[in-house]
C-alpha cells in the first residue's frame, strides 16, 4: 500500500508541475526576469504555483504536531537543524544561480524527462553529477 501511495503521490507531483508551467524553463525564467534584464517581460504565473505549495505545507504543517505518526512511517523526519550558516547560504545561491540559467529545478528536471529536448538530456546529467561531488565534498569535511 505504501508504494503506491508514493507512486500516486509522485504522479500528482509531476502532473502538477507539468500544468503549473514549471517545466518550461522559459516560464520559469520569465517569472525570475523581475526586473527585465533577460527576455524583458516579467512573468508573475508561478507565483500561484509556489502559493499553493506554500498552502499545502502550512496546513500539512499545522496538522502534524496532532499526529503522533505519519501514516506510512514510524516516526516524523523533521530538520534537526535550525541555524543558518555558510554552507546553507552558499548552496541556497548555487541552486539559485542554477535555476535561474537553466530554468530548471530538480523535481520539474525529472518530471521533464516525459518531453524530451537537449536541454534536459544536458541537465539531469549534469545535476547528478553535481549531486555525487557535493556528497563526496561534505563526507571529507
Amino acid at each position: 500500500m505504501k508504494l503506491i501511495v508514493v507512486f500516486v503521490s509522485g504522479v500528482i507531483f509531476a502532473a502538477g508541475l507539468v500544468l503549473g508551467g514549471m517545466t518550461d524553463p522559459r516560464k520559469v525564467q520569465a517569472f525570475l526576469d523581475v526586473g527585465g534584464i533577460g527576455a524583458g517581460r516579467w512573468d508573475p504565473s508561478l507565483a500561484f504555483v509556489m502559493g499553493g505549495a506554500l498552502a499545502v505545507a502550512a496546513i500539512a504543517f499545522a496538522v502534524q504536531p496532532r499526529r503522533a505518526k505519519p501514516w506510512f512511517a514510524e516516526r516524523f523526519e523533521l530538520p534537526a537543524v535550525r541555524h543558518i550558516d555558510a554552507a546553507l547560504i552558499g548552496g541556497a545561491a548555487l541552486f539559485g544561480i542554477g535555476w535561474g540559467l537553466a530554468g530548471y529545478c530538480p523535481g520539474p528536471a525529472v518530471a521533464s524527462v516525459t518531453t524530451g529536448g537537449l536541454d534536459i538530456a544536458l541537465f539531469l546529467p549534469a545535476m547528478l553529477v553535481g549531486m555525487v561531488l557535493t556528497k563526496r565534498f561534505l563526507n571529507r569535511r
